[in-house]
């Protein structure tokens, strides 16, 4: 019997009725199968880190309510229980799933980045004051005001915004038609659908290593397959293209080329214009995740590389969701036409379109007079809390690892100098009010790193965070 729960010793509910309620519930809805055998006292005393008397109160008051039977030599199972007793068996439906579950440290991330308690050097959320200095509660009061019906829109999307993002798009080097624009639910919606619409079962995405992508379960779900692809302080090698990649074109090369999740690094246009190259010859498209674009802090980021391509081989992302508002759940893909349709077609199929008032108020920011200089207000708070975090490295881990002070976006990557249990620097961190994310997730498999984020907290609690996670270190 598999055992993925523990009780919760901060809870005001007694560590033993925690233990009885949990398998009480396992046992009526079939999470625990009839006649299977319980581990024993000692096992779940050391599982659950309780004393033993914890679980024998446990075991005598599930034994009470006839959930569980025990017969000597043969442990202790659960009880066949009467017709009425049961819940409906969820769990063959949820455990046979196509799609799989986020990791478990993934989903602990999650819940724990809406914990006002603990210091996220772990978001990758924008700014709580972008919210205000974009005006946002004046642009969405602007757009519920507005004449346009809160209807369905055209499947890819708001027409008036799709002209508005061409026009921004011009000013970045892309030459797109509102046509071949596709309005999305952020990007991670952006690669659901290209993985959907474009791949194959037993495709690869080639990926940076260590990449965001790695963190996700999309592709595995899809059937898909992930390779890294080496790289080194300007991104992906073009050499190790060459050595991981046949010239199969059911396969995509994802890449973050401006202020990569999770290292910060920014890859210079000569690399670009090499990828751009490589993958040409290889004739493999490219998946350009530029999201942070925005987000620049020392001076503007090298053109994307869809405006240097010369085939139509690159799709484009972007979003809002980092520079604006998360909760807009506004971004866009940028492409051929006939993809565009292909895509669109299915976004349609899954749920309809993006939110008609999120795609108002987004045209609304595109076209205030202000957004410029919201912007550069928003990249200067940004600049200090990117400095406080690299000075406080500095100060408390100068001797315990090395990283890079990023020109943008929201990362710091650290690889550490001694080798340490990167799970047991997850849970103390977190024990101690921080939350991070470990190297190991973004598919590092030499050495120990963290990814600390310096995006949604003060400067004050950025410096607290990294003092206490130094501390651990040490002691680890």
């Amino acid at each position: 019997m598999l055992i993925h729960w523990k009780p919760e010793k901060e809870s005001h509910i007694p560590i033993f009725r925690q233990i009885v309620s949990h398998f009480e519930e396992g046992i009526k809805g079939f999470e625990y199968r009839t006649y299977s055998r319980l581990p024993s006292q000692r096992e779940l005393s050391k599982l659950f880190d309780v004393n033993r008397s914890t679980i024998a109160l446990a075991m005598d008051e599930l034994k009470a309510l006839g959930l569980i039977v025990t017969n000597g030599k043969g442990g202790t199972r659960v009880a066949e229980l009467p017709d009425g007793v049961r819940s409906f068996n969820w769990s063959d439906y949820v455990e046979g799933s196509m799609y799989y579950p986020n990791r478990e440290i993934i989903q602990t991330i999650n819940n724990l980045d809406f914990d006002d308690h603990i210091i996220k050097l772990s978001s990758g959320a924008a700014m709580p004051e972008s919210f205000k200095i974009a005006k946002l509660d004046q642009l969405i009061k602007e757009a519920a005001q507005t004449t346009l019906t809160l209807d369905y829109t055209e499947p890819k999307g708001l027409l008036s915004l799709r002209a508005v993002l061409s026009e921004h798009l011009s000013s970045i080097g892309i030459k797109a038609k509102p046509e071949e624009i596709l309005v999305v639910n952020g990007a991670l919606q952006a690669i659901q659908l290209i993985a959907l619409g474009l791949l194959q079962t037993g495709s690869t995405a080639f990926i940076e290593k260590p990449s965001y992508l790695y963190s996700l379960n999309i592709l595995k779900s899809f059937r898909m397959n992930k390779k890294g692809i080496a790289c080194d302080v300007h991104g992906i090698k073009p050499s190790a293209l060459y050595k991981a990649i046949s010239r199969n074109h059911h396969s995509m090369l994802y890449t973050i080329p401006n202020y990569q999740n999770p290292t910060g690094r920014v890859m210079p246009i000569d690399r670009r214009k090499k990828i751009l190259e490589v993958c040409e010859e290889l004739n493999i498209p490219i998946l350009e995740d530029d999201v942070y674009r925005e987000l620049w802090i020392d001076e503007p980021p090298p053109p994307p590389l869809k405006s240097m391509e010369r085939g139509g081989q690159v799709l484009y992302i972007g979003s809002v969701s980092k520079h604006l508002s998360p909760g807009l759940r506004i971004g866009w893909i940028v492409g051929p036409e006939s993809v565009m349709n292909r895509l669109s077609d299915i976004k349609m199929q899954v749920d309809y379109g993006a939110s008609t008032l999120s795609q108002i108020v987004t045209e609304l920011w595109f076209k205030s007079d202000y957004r410029e200089t919201a912007l550069n207000e928003i990249r200067s708070k940004l600049k200090n809390r990117r400095n406080a975090a690299i000075a406080a490295l500095d100060k408390y881990m100068a001797d315990l690892g090395t990283w890079k002070k990023p020109k943008g976006g929201f990362y710091i990557w650290i690889d550490l100098n001694k080798q340490i249990s990167e799970a047991q620097l997850f849970q103390k961190a977190i024990d101690a009010g921080v939350l991070i994310y470990p190297g190991h997730v973004y598919g590092t498999d030499e050495g120990s790193a963290i990814r600390i984020s310096y995006s949604s907290e003060s400067e004050e609690r950025i410096e607290e965070g990294i003092r206490i996670l130094s501390n651990i270190i040490r002691n680890l």
